[in-house]
């Protein structure tokens, strides 16, 4: 059973975060033994991106979403690092600017939504309006219960447009946060990642579960699955997202453009210039 099948939320599920064991890696039990398979994984991306480059028919966005070091830069250098960067976008969401404010709360995810071709990656994205806006109650709840519909209409304008949409929830659990914080707290380059709402959002660990809970199981449909990620492990998230990425592009049958001009008559030119 491939992970898109394994990891993948349904429509309409019931979903239990603590059931889910943020340790799994699969029929894998180390990194080394799951080297090759990150590395076909890697090449596979590589080629199809260039492929949806090429095509120009469609686009991509890739949507992360975690706790505090859940890893969702590490997931991006590892996807991002197997592409061609002329054909990326990455855009990270912290809190609204003014500008941004003063417009609905989709306009500023509209603007980096990918044009055909593009793979864009949102670090964090629309969904922190129905996580830290309800967890901290920055807007009533009859303002925050509402944007899930929102969610789901926004989405579907994308899909329709050709835009596919891939979700992923990285799943840690709360020992792994501290150990990945104490981690940069130990080793200076990763000071500047430090902020105090890591520790500031701990206390409020079981109202970002039931949030997140809600999130995904509202908004998991089959034009824009979620898709909750083990991700204790750093190198099976990277082998997982990687792998449910490429095995959805693949499956979308791209084709190289035909070419715009006589191929034959081009190779002529070619040889007589050689010769």
């Amino acid at each position: 059973m491939s992970y898109i099948e394994q990891l993948r939320v349904e429509p309409g599920a019931k979903v239990d975060l603590r059931k889910i064991d943020a340790a799994w890696k699969g029929e894998h039990d180390s990194h080394e033994h799951a080297a090759p398979e990150i590395e076909e994984a890697t090449r596979k991306l590589r080629e199809l991106q260039f492929l949806l480059y090429a095509e120009n028919k469609r686009a991509l966005l890739i949507v992360l979403q975690g706790r505090d070091a859940a890893g969702k830069d590490g997931t991006i250098n590892h996807v991002l690092g197997a592409m061609n960067p002329q054909g990326c976008t990455v855009t990270g969401f912290k809190v609204p600017s003014k500008e941004e404010a003063a417009h609905d709360f989709l306009w500023r995810y509209h603007k980096a939504a990918p044009a055909k071709g593009q793979v864009a990656i949102f670090n964090r994205s629309h969904y922190e309006d129905v996580l830290v806006v309800r967890v901290h109650e920055l807007v009533p709840k009859e303002v925050w219960s509402k944007r899930y519909d929102h969610i789901n209409a926004f989405e579907r304008m994308l899909a329709d447009d050709n835009v596919h949409i891939l979700k992923f929830y990285l799943h840690i659990d709360p020992d792994e946060q501290l150990k990945r914080f104490k981690a940069r707290i130990d080793d200076p380059t990763r000071h500047w990642k430090i902020s105090d709402s890591d520790y500031a959002e701990r206390p409020f660990w079981d109202d970002y579960t039931a949030a997140f809970e809600d999130a995904i199981g509202k908004c998991s449909t089959a034009q824009a699955p979620w898709f909750i990620i083990p991700s204790n492990h750093k190198w099976f998230r990277n082998l997982a997202v990687s792998k449910i990425v490429s095995e959805y592009m693949d499956s979308l049958g791209m084709k190289f453009p035909p070419p715009s001009v006589d191929i034959e008559a081009i190779r002529k030119k070619y040889h007589a210039l050689a010769n």
